[in-house]
């Protein structure tokens, strides 16, 4: 196939240079632009941009001109690395102009027009799109956004659990990596040798995005109906440098083995990989049965960085049962996200 011209907002950004990282060889989409802030437009982005990954800045992308955050760029679609304080404006003037936008933003993933998309978990909400235009008044253009990066972790094993057993309670402690504060992130000297049992907003995010995220489609009326079920979250911020990982407790609507609950989770699938999205792996969950995983440093790369790696799956002295989540925050849980969205909508037709 020919590949589609994609834009990154935000590209100098620690999730922008992920979203190069990742789009460099990909084999559907070719990056045609790059954007960021006033003070890098009109130079190349191997001038201005300070890259943090490992490994050098992609050849294919070093003698790109960095141009404004405007809609006037050279792309069908564009992958939003921007903060969301420019993100609410910005990512909202793309789609009126007819672009396609991937948000990796926070700025729109709760509005009731937008989904809020994991590939593998609620892909009917692309449904949603149809209404988003109508109510805004766009032609082509769309906002399709990912969740918060904690969310995209724990909300995938909940959901064959969902589908399953239902869910009546969640209570979920999160242990997320340094690199999810961003560049330059926490201060050393406050991370070594501590736990920070706070992140601002966090908590916020996993009480509301999963109920959205897991919630019907009602496509008539063009709304999301959220499930029930209240997650209760304690977000806490720890000295590694990439994965996030969460311990959950659940209560389930109805009563299941231990196996039963395993075998849920086992034999969860994975339509993006099915459909031969190219950033999608199967198994999404992979289940590990030794006592001490999963391990961040050992874990996080499962799947390329895509996978959900569950461990130590036992009954609950409170709820029902508890289990240990691990993911790559910047890999599934941002840049990599929007990209399989993209993707997601590509082999469904609804880009071209």
């Amino acid at each position: 196939m020919q590949r589609i011209p994609v834009g990154v907002l935000g590209a100098t950004g620690a999730v922008g240079q992920r979203f190069i990282r990742l789009l460099a060889d990909h084999p559907w989409f070719e990056i045609t632009a790059l954007a960021a802030s006033e003070r890098s437009a009109g130079q190349r982005y191997a001038d201005v941009c300070i890259w943090r990954l490992s490994a050098d800045c992609p050849e294919s992308v070093r003698d790109i001109v960095v141009q404004p955050t405007t809609p006037d760029l050279d792309c069908r679609i564009v992958f939003s690395a921007l903060p969301g304080s420019i993100a609410q404006e910005a990512e909202e003037q793309f789609a009126a102009a007819g672009y396609g936008v991937l948000s990796n933003a926070s700025a729109h993933r709760m509005d009731p027009d937008v989904p809020l998309l994991i590939p593998e978990v609620n892909a009917d909400h692309l449904g949603l799109l149809e209404t988003q235009r109508k109510l805004r008044g766009w032609d082509r253009g769309f906002i399709v956004a990912e969740p918060n990066c904690s969310t995209v972790g724990i909300t995938i094993p909940l959901k064959p659990i969902y589908d399953a057993f239902g869910l009546r309670r969640v209570v979920v402690t999160t242990l997320q990596a340094l690199s999810g504060a961003g560049y330059p992130g926490v201060p050393s000297l406050d991370s070594l040798d501590n736990v920070i049992p706070f992140i601002s907003n966090e908590e916020e995010k996993l009480v509301e995005e999963p109920p959205k995220i897991l919630g019907r489609l009602n496509g008539e009326a063009g709304t999301i109906e959220h499930a029930a079920f209240p997650v209760s979250p304690t977000c806490t911020r720890v000295p590694v440098r990439d994965g996030h990982m969460a311990v959950l407790s659940v209560e389930l609507e109805r009563k299941a083995s231990l196996e039963e609950l395993a075998e849920a989770l086992a034999s969860f699938q994975s339509e993006p990989a099915a459909l031969g999205c190219p950033s999608a792996v199967d198994p999404t969950i992979i289940l590990r049965s030794e006592p001490n995983r999963p391990q961040t440093y050992l874990d996080r790369d499962n799947g390329r960085g895509m996978a959900i790696t569950v461990g130590r799956i036992r009954t609950c002295e409170v709820l029902d049962y508890k289990l240990v989540m691990l993911s790559h925050n910047t890999v599934r849980g941002a840049a990599g996200a929007s990209i399989l969205n993209a993707e997601l909508m590509v082999a469904k037709g609804m880009i071209q």
